[in-house]
């Protein structure tokens, strides 16, 4: 059996669609002769926000997990001064302050073993000095582990494969100046010329890489879904009293979460008989939420819950008690919570594929360079293909959908969903591939 060191720094308990997944492999990789040591950071996860990213670990020493799936080694997280004023003071408090050390900590950790990741770094190296790997994998963002595969792989004569996320210095959340984009994108060259694969999870994003690192191998490995936690939660029925429509995660500037929730205010106002709730889980956007819904669409006010993060089992527990799941365009990217959605099969609809609005706002905020050979509409695409639920062309015709919707609610007491193919998108599936890469990345070495 060959062992492979995964470098993961987003990982269960934290809630992260990022953690799942190298979650998903360390759960599944040793099915296909691959036995999974992973090295993460301690999560705490005391706060059920933003807060639990810079929380302090739960304990000052290395904590190591085994089970039938593997291993797992936890490395204690102190937060830098940055994060402790932000933990003690508020996100309003200090702002350029904190800016500041988080810059300094962003551009010397690619220099200098400091910052908030470099334990991982640290316990790989103590690891390999008793126990031998064939491979290591980083699971990039953050891109830093990147830094650290190479070189452990340097020093102890071992391949390993960069497999991201999310583009890196493409991604304008990395480039937010020139100076920014100049040290992201000499480091990703310099850094990823030594992988001996590229995994990621679409064209777009590897097309990205491929410009900048020309002639890697590589292979697509698409996010989806987790097929033990959908075999849990399949018996779940949708709810009857009242037509659900759910939201889960981050909400972009880009997102036209205003003309969504002034159409269906507007839906309410001219049928206020309708049986109506929309639910938000684990949302970055609560409060203009709750503003939007209190000052500008008061007719809202019943007709939207908020619900924290939670992991991700009772997370889908909650959402198969949905009846429609709402998306928001992600255009040239796919995003993780379209897998979920499939696997849960519930109907859902996608705002919006042609609306002034939302144009605009795309104009303005969308943080990712499109490519004009590569599709603007992925989500649609696989919508399409799997038969899995309405694409909303504007803000118009999101009012008949939901009227649509709601009497097909009042007529039957649920939302069919009449999808195909989704078994294509299981986790499980895309690990097997993993397994085959890694396989071949350690004959090849």
């Amino acid at each position: 059996m060959k062992k492979l060191l995964i470098l993961a720094y987003d990982f269960p308990p934290y809630v992260s669609v990022g953690g799942l997944r190298p979650y998903n492999w360390y759960r599944y990789l040793r099915e296909f002769d691959i036995e999974p040591i992973v090295i993460t950071r301690q999560w705490s996860n005391k706060n059920g926000n933003f807060l639990d990213y810079i929380a302090p670990g739960s304990s000052d020493n290395i904590i190591v997990e085994k089970s039938e799936y593997g291993t797992i080694i936890r490395t204690p997280y102190k937060p830098n001064l940055s994060n402790r004023i932000l933990l003690n003071y508020g996100e309003h408090k200090f702002k350029w302050f904190r800016k500041a050390i988080s810059a300094y900590y962003e551009f010397a950790q690619f220099l200098f073993p400091v910052g908030p990741k470099v334990e991982i770094y640290k316990a790989a190296l103590e690891y390999l000095k008793t126990n031998k790997v064939d491979a290591i994998i980083a699971s990039g963002d953050p891109f830093i582990l990147f830094k650290y595969a190479a070189k452990i792989g340097r020093k102890h004569n071992t391949p390993w494969i960069a497999d991201y996320r999310d583009p890196w210095s493409h991604n304008q959340e990395y480039a937010k100046s020139n100076i920014q984009n100049s040290w992201h994108r000499h480091f990703e060259k310099k850094t990823v010329k030594e992988a001996a694969y590229i995994t990621t999870v679409s064209n777009f994003v590897f097309n990205k890489i491929d410009a900048l690192i020309p002639g890697k191998p590589f292979s697509i490995l698409p996010n989806g879904y987790d097929p033990e936690v959908i075999d849990k939660i399949a018996s779940i029925p949708q709810g009857s009293e009242k037509l659900q429509i759910a939201f889960v995660g981050t909400i972009y500037e880009w997102h036209p979460l205003e003309s969504f929730l002034r159409t269906v205010n507007s839906f309410i106002i001219s049928n206020p008989n309708e049986r109506i709730l929309i639910n938000f889980y684990g949302t970055n956007a609560s409060e203009r939420i709750k503003h939007l819904t209190s000052i500008d669409f008061p007719e809202l006010t019943q007709h939207v819950r908020i619900t924290p993060k939670m992991p991700n089992d009772e997370l889908l527990a909650k959402l198969a008690e949905n009846n429609v799941m709402l998306l928001f365009n992600y255009y040239s990217y796919m995003g993780t919570k379209i897998f979920d959605y499939l696997g849960i099969q519930r109907k859902m609809i996608l705002c919006y594929s042609d609306d002034p609005e939302a144009q605009q706002l795309k104009e303005k905020h969308y943080n990712i360079q499109e490519s004009e050979t590569e599709s603007k509409q992925l989500q649609a695409d696989l919508i399409q293909e799997t038969n899995s639920g309405n694409i909303v062309k504007d803000s118009n015709h999101l009012i008949e959908v939901l009227a649509e919707l709601h009497k097909e609610f009042i007529e039957t007491g649920e939302i069919a969903c009449h999808s195909k193919g989704v078994e294509n998108y299981s986790r499980k599936i895309q690990v097997e591939q993993l397994a085959r890469i890694v396989k071949l990345v350690a004959s090849n070495n």
